[in-house]
């Protein structure tokens, strides 16, 4: 029974190490406006506990009986059970605070104490088994795999079961019955272990080493093995959220295959697996550029799983090299802890020094161009160079990159593909057949990318960037200077004409000959209370449609948008908005809307966004009936549900049905001539009311069709949405 205690333990610990993440980052990322960097922080938070767990396993097991151990360990197994269930107080705000500040300090509030106990169960539990006198104790990393077995099935079974199938108060009760399961677990393995060993309470267990104590270089090829997966997972999961949605279900994929690696090296065939994945890593790393450098981001059905595929083969090479240098059993919790300073450290790296220092969500290429560098070399391998002659061939193709990117933006308006090929395929071609040696192929990519950043024919000349933790916002010009763009991540949230004597007209998703164009019309016609909310700014385009006898109020999270919005070097929108009173609010629009009279807005506009997605806690049952509370007789409510890859329609359908409005939404589709010519955007709204009459001269307009509910979906609540029922990969 001691081999599957052990393991059963193990794997549950795992399930609830890694179930908790993306429980508590839902719970909490509604109250921080949907950012991608909630999730970000929340793991670099969790690697920091693990961190601490894999420290207070390596002190413990270097002292005292194992007796002695178990005992202490299961005394702080029931402090962490003291500190459940998790809750969330109902009048919890961030306004006003730093969100990392206040982001890392209520996580800890939440979940730190049981978290920070349950981490240390993978190094603890294999060390007492290469004690227990069993067998297989001579080598107890194959447990390793039962742990990331069990983190593993967690991470998939969250999005496909748990958070469709359960809502969050559900799901924090179940974990903490999962987290009493652990703690008898617990007990039973000590009891195991005693019954198995001679170790009495005075007899240390501890042994004198059997092999050389590690050396510092050792140590550090450690900590750089497991660094780079760690910015790696970090950087991709930027990327994806940034672009789809900051959800559950694109936090974990990456974090999913990140630990499917390790349970594949740890295995019995994981030193097969490491040359196959070495051997597959150069073209993998030059695909997966070129995909980034191109910006290439459609079809998405096909890119995403791309892009997971490429940096599973990445991770797996990394992982196999730091696998193949495990040390004896004697030193496998120091092994862990360099292992886990590696993953704070990338962390950290992704999410405190990357937003200083980039002004763009760069890490994520730059990654890939180290793990090349640190990757197991392929087989074939050519001897290396004096190092002035390995610098050869990444100055030439960095120098060349930059001239064609200088001097060949103009090609891209006539072929875009030709461009891309020219300016970034050849290079990394040219790389590719560099990569049987790694130093020379890990600069060359370093080099292209150098090379790269002189490109500027997609956006234009860059005008302003910067990077918060929002995310990175961009303004440009575009190159025939007509008109400048407003970008949050590498989605617009703005347009506006260079042009003084056009500058009155709104642009992108707003342009009047569209379904917005047509709603403001009807609007100015039919209002009764001239007090206007709008939720998100943006360029703050929507000013356009106000009149002089209306006030209106902007709420919007990120200060830096607000900054920029007001900024007449770049948008005049605000500054020409004809209301008699315009004011702007920074915090979440939800809690700020709380503060508001009932009954006070005629209209209010749901425009806020983080990237391609609206935050979610704002399409939800309570969120819709806190501002219809807001609404005066007679009132409107207009949702910007525009989105690439999510479609909200029956969402809020269903939740209209379920409050008593009535609705009807518009999916605008304009060509690519009119975005080019025009700077025209297709967009999707929706408008409610509780008033059907309101909505009588929707019904003839083409834009405009009914909002129907979909009885098969449940209604989205806060404390429950499922983002697998409303994809619409493209």
């Amino acid at each position: 029974m001691l081999l599957p205690a052990f393991a059963l333990t193990l794997l549950l610990s795992a399930l609830l190490l890694f179930a908790v993440q993306p429980l508590v980052a839902k719970l909490l990322l509604p109250l921080l406006g949907g950012a991608p960097m909630v999730w970000n922080t929340c793991m670099v938070f969790f690697q920091a506990l693990l961190l601490g767990g894999y420290g207070y396993a390596h002190w413990l097991t270097s002292r005292g009986s194992l007796r002695r151990q178990t005992l202490i360990h299961l005394s702080f197994l029931f402090v962490g059970l003291l500190c459940l269930p998790m809750a969330l107080g109902q009048d919890v705000d961030p306004g006003g605070k730093t969100p990392l500040v206040w982001l890392v300090s209520t996580l800890f509030g939440l979940v730190g104490i049981p978290f920070l106990v349950i981490s240390a169960s993978a190094p603890l539990l294999q060390s007492w088994f290469s004690r227990s006198g069993h067998p297989a104790a001579k080598d107890p990393y194959f447990l390793y795999a039962a742990s990331n077995a069990g983190s593993f099935l967690a991470l998939l079974g969250y999005p496909l079961l748990a958070e469709p199938m359960m809502r969050l108060s559900q799901q924090t009760s179940a974990w903490s019955i999962g987290y009493g399961l652990l703690v008898l677990c617990f007990a039973g393995v000590a009891v195991l272990t005693w019954r198995n060993t001679s170790a009495t309470p005075e007899t240390v267990v501890a042994s004198p080493a059997l092999s050389p104590k590690p050396k510092w270089s050792q140590r550090g090829v450690w900590i750089l093995l497991a660094l780079v997966p760690s910015s790696l997972m970090l950087g991709l999961t930027t990327y994806l959220t940034t672009d789809i949605a900051s959800v559950p279900l694109l936090w974990t994929l990456p974090l999913a295959l990140y630990l499917l690696t390790f349970i594949l090296v740890f295995a019995k065939w994981g030193e097969r697996l490491t040359p196959m994945a070495a051997r597959a890593l150069p073209i993998a790393a030059v695909t997966v550029l070129f995909l980034l450098l191109g910006e290439i981001k459609h079809p998405a059905g096909l890119l995403v799983p791309l892009h997971l595929g490429i940096f599973f083969l990445l991770t797996l090479a990394l992982h196999g090299k730091l696998a193949s240098l495990r040390p004896a059993p004697e030193h496998l919790t120091e092994y862990y802890l360099c292992m886990s300073i590696g993953g704070v450290l990338g962390g950290l790296l992704n999410t405190l020094v990357a937003p200083l220092v980039f002004k763009s969500v760069i890490e994520y290429p730059l990654a890939i161009a180290v793990a090349c560098l640190v990757a197991p070399p392929p087989e074939g391998k050519q001897p290396e160079k004096k190092l002035s002659q390995q610098l050869v061939w990444p100055v030439v193709i960095g120098v060349l990159t930059a001239l064609s990117a200088k001097f060949l933006p103009a090609l891209s308006q006539q072929s875009h593909q030709l461009a891309m090929f020219l300016i970034f395929g050849i290079p990394l071609v040219v790389a590719f057949f560099l990569s049987r040696r790694p130093l020379v192929f890990g600069l060359t990519l370093f080099a292209v990318l150098w090379g790269a950043s002189f490109y500027t024919a997609i956006h234009g000349q860059t005008l302003h960037a910067e990077r918060n933790f929002f995310g990175a916002l961009r303004v440009t010009m575009d190159p025939e200077g007509r008109i400048h763009r407003f970008y949050h991540g590498t989605t617009v949230h703005g347009i506006q004409f260079v042009d003084p004597k056009l500058q009155d007209i709104p642009l992108s998703y707003y342009h009047p000959q569209g379904s917005i164009g047509a709603f403001m019309s009807f609007y100015e016609k039919h209002k009764t209370v001239n007090r206007v909310a709008v939720i998100g700014l943006g360029a703050g385009a929507l000013a356009v449609y106000a009149k002089d006898n209306e006030e209106w109020t902007f709420y919007e999270i990120d200060p830096a948008v607000l900054d920029i919005a007001s900024n007449t070097n770049y948008f005049t929108y605000l500054e020409r908005c004809g209301a008699k009173k315009v004011e702007h609010k920074i915090g979440d629009a939800r809690l700020l809307l709380r503060n508001e009279p009932d009954h006070h807005f005629d209209l209010i506009v749901c425009d806020a966004f983080s990237s391609d997605v609206p935050p979610l806690h704002l399409i939800t049952k309570e969120a819709l009936q806190e501002i219809k509370a807001k609404l005066a007789p007679g009132g409107m409510i207009l949702y910007n549900i525009s989105s690439r890859l999510l479609n909200f329609r029956p969402v809020l359908g269903n939740i209209a049905q379920e409050l008593q409005l009535n609705g009807f939404s518009a999916n605008e589709i304009v060509s690519a001539d009119d975005t080019l010519r025009y700077g025209r955007y297709s967009s999707h709204w929706a408008v409610l009311t509780a008033d059907p009459v309101l909505l009588k001269p929707f019904a003839g307009n083409p834009f405009w069709m009914p909002l129907v509910p979909e009885p098969s979906q449940p209604v989205w609540s806060d404390d429950y949405y499922n983002i697998l029922g409303i994809l619409d990969w493209k």
